[in-house]
């Protein structure tokens, strides 16, 4: 298991608010949309990460976590595993208190230098799901 019950509470309650998803686009057929926008409503800012730099859900968008002016909290990750490490990589180089690695994404190798780093990261689940078994 990639992220236990204590981990993923941490996550979705004392992490932050502002979440950088990466892999989201105007796309309303991709999964990245709906998840943000559950996000949107239980209170996250969600800003999407894509080369497009769309604006999505009324947020604007940035080509990549560096590009982003403000601080991020939680990094939510909506690309192949095979380009999930450097953006949990870019995370912690933007100082992301946390790393969400969606359904489907798995890098081991990645999980490790997360937790190496000090971030709090849950891998191969979905906020989307996750959000409302909390209450």
């Amino acid at each position: 298991m990639y992220g236990d019950e204590a981990t993923i509470r941490k996550i979705l309650t004392e992490s932050g608010d502002t979440w950088a998803v990466v892999g989201l686009s105007s796309n309303q057929r991709r999964a990245a949309y709906g998840v943000a926008a559950v996000l949107q409503r239980y209170g996250k800012r969600v800003v999407p990460v894509h080369p497009k730099a769309e604006t999505v859900h009324g947020e604007q968008g940035y080509a990549s976590l560096a590009d982003i002016p403000f601080e991020v909290d939680v990094v939510d990750v909506f690309v192949n595993s095979e380009l999930a490490g450097p953006v949990a990589d870019e995370a912690v180089a933007k100082g992301a208190k946390a790393v969400w690695f969606q359904l489907g994404v798995i890098d081991e190798a990645a999980y490790d230098r997360t937790r190496a780093a000090g971030l709090e990261i849950v891998m191969d689940r979905c906020p989307a799901i996750e959000i409302p078994l909390l209450r």
